[in-house]
């Protein structure tokens, strides 16, 4: 039996946008989610959310406190994620079509205001709200999308 991968991510605002990145390679599937990825054994959550929103964006970050914490799975394969997420706000970079994320999974990088998150296909479902709310959200297990 497979054990939960453990990954984080990170929730930036910028002038009141959410930026979201492609979940999978050439943006299959056209699923959006915030930037962020695997944690490593021996770093902090802090220090693994800074080297993956820069792999994927080539934005720096400074990690504030967490917001949300998410798990999906697919019953088919017993894949389990638990995704613990943090408001972050901006150092330094801006948005560049350029970057090259060095795993190759990002490719798109977007701004969109809460407004826009009806008409995307995000996971989790509860994105926006933790972006754009207060406190610490939980949401239990929900299916991955295929």
């Amino acid at each position: 039996m497979q054990r939960p991968r453990l990954a984080v991510r990170g929730l930036l605002l910028i002038d009141n946008r959410l930026l979201l990145v492609n979940a999978w390679p050439d943006h299959r599937g056209g699923l959006w989610c915030a930037p962020g990825g695997g944690v490593e054994r021996g770093a902090s959550l802090p220090d693994n959310l800074k080297r993956e929103f820069h792999e994927e964006t080539g934005m720096t970050v400074a990690v504030g406190d967490p917001c949300l914490v998410n798990e999906f799975h697919d019953p088919d394969s017993g894949f389990h994620q638990v995704d613990l997420y943090f408001r972050c706000t901006l150092v330094a970079g801006t948005l560049d079509d350029t970057w090259r994320d060095p795993a190759g999974v990002v490719s798109y990088r977007r701004l969109f205001a809460r407004a826009d998150m009806a008409g995307l296909k995000v996971k989790p479902d509860s994105l926006a709200d933790a972006a754009w709310g207060e406190g610490i959200l939980y949401d239990p297990l929900e299916p991955i999308l295929r």
